[in-house]
């Protein structure tokens, strides 16, 4: 027995050794860092990153490792103290205010929106609005119809019926910013007040809502993806206290988008659904991500991407890398390309020249493209294929100007990226 309980502990005690403790910065002051040399990143292969960051028109970038900057960069007049949207990607962060209101009994998922909404906030019946609960909300399966082109409408005027609420995702934003509003009339002040004392303060953020959407320095960013990776949790405080909340907000919330928590992106998990498009893909959100990686993803690829495996936090602000898209964009898996080949000795994609990334080029594209693999197939919005090829270049003149997605495969490898034909 003994012998057994001296064994456990000698385990327990290496096991303990092993694992990184996590570094949260002040309130204020200096951000500790680690070296990237410590990391085993190759110089090179960092320079590379960071031009390739620069290229596709980010404005600031930067990686946490255990919650120390590893790497932090600023293109052009953009300094750690500008002001820039978080677009959708500060859906992430009402997601968390949600939770935390229902941790202090203020709301419950369970509850109709019309609980904190009152009835009318939409065209639906009474009853049809009873069946809409905050969960629906969170997980844009409210089944409320709204014009492509007005989504951001919270008029009743706006909000129609259009299926029963569970039976459809789609990526709604006025049901989003209502979220904003049941959060105020739950907590009885604003939701810029509620955010200021429950996160921003907390954590250091700052930062000015307007319009529904989140303004902040980069680093806010950060720190708010650093609470993340340590679980809701900053520096001893539990921010988010519902712990059974803070796991089903980055796990899958419905079968209909199986890559959507509360208003999270998740990677890993074999499918996914593209905001706007009525059509499930069967791969992966990022494949060239870790598996375990959840993001927030905003218009023109604002992301704060966090990976627990890896100990990581990485945050890109800037205007569009390649095409303008509600969230998901074929930017993702390039930066992962690059992110994954830091280490020395790992498989790198970055000697390639930046065309070979998408893997298809150019891209936009008139009348042909070229790709990196032994097959191309390319899907229009409603997921039918519209042209496909083994051969080394793609005719694609004959279709119409849009937004496709192309399937890349290379051995075993399969790629997803975006292409403009313009």
């Amino acid at each position: 027995m003994i012998r057994w309980f001296i064994a456990v502990a000698a385990f327990v005690i290496a096991t303990a050794a092993d694992a990184q403790e996590l570094y949260f910065p002040p309130l204020s002051g200096t951000w500790e860092k680690v070296l990237p040399s410590s990391l085993n990143w190759c110089g090179d292969r960092i320079d590379s990153l960071v031009e390739f960051v620069g290229k596709t028109n980010g404005k600031a970038f930067i990686i946490l490792k255990d919650g120390r900057i590893a790497l932090e960069k600023y293109y052009g007049n953009f300094t750690s103290d500008s002001l820039w949207y978080w677009a959708s990607a500060g859906k992430t962060v009402t997601s968390v205010l949600v939770g935390m209101a229902q941790a202090e009994g203020l709301m419950d998922l369970s509850k109709p929106s019309s609980s904190y909404l009152g009835s009318g906030w939409s065209s639906c019946t009474q009853e049809q609005e009873q069946n809409i609960t905050v969960l629906h909300h969170l997980t844009m399966t409210t089944g409320i119809g709204f014009e492509r082109n007005n989504d951001n409408c919270k008029e009743p005027a706006c909000l129609t019926y259009r299926a029963a609420p569970g039976t459809i995702w789609d990526y709604h934003n006025a049901c989003y910013l209502l979220l904003q509003d049941m959060v105020a009339k739950a907590s009885g002040i604003s939701y810029q007040q509620y955010y200021t004392r429950k996160l921003g303060m907390k954590l250091g953020m700052g930062g000015i809502w307007y319009n529904g959407m989140l303004f902040s320095k980069p680093q806010a960013m950060a720190r708010f993806g650093l609470m993340l990776l340590a679980g809701g949790i900053w520096n001893g405080d539990t921010i988010l206290t519902d712990r059974q909340y803070e796991t089903a907000m980055r796990s899958t919330s419905q079968d209909l988008n199986k890559s959507y928590g509360y208003l999270f992106w998740l990677n890993g998990k074999g499918s996914f659904m593209q905001p706007s498009i009525p059509f499930v893909y069967k791969t992966d959100l990022v494949p060239a991500a870790p598996d375990d990686m959840y993001a927030g993803m905003g218009k023109n690829d604002q992301r704060v991407y966090v990976v627990p495996s890896k100990g990581l936090v990485v945050v890109r602000m800037g205007d569009k890398a390649t095409e303008s898209l509600p969230a998901i964009s074929g930017f993702d898996d390039d930066l992962w390309n690059y992110i994954n080949a830091l280490p020395c000795g790992s498989t790198s994609v970055s000697d390639k020249p930046m065309h070979t990334l998408g893997p298809v080029w150019p891209n936009p594209a008139s009348d042909e493209v070229h790709y990196d693999g032994s097959e191309i197939t390319i899907v229009n919005a409603i997921g039918q294929t519209v042209a496909t090829t083994t051969e080394p270049v793609l005719h694609i003149g004959h279709l119409p100007v849009g937004v496709y997605h192309a399937f890349v495969r290379n051995g075993q490898s399969r790629w997803k990226t975006i292409v403009i034909k313009q």
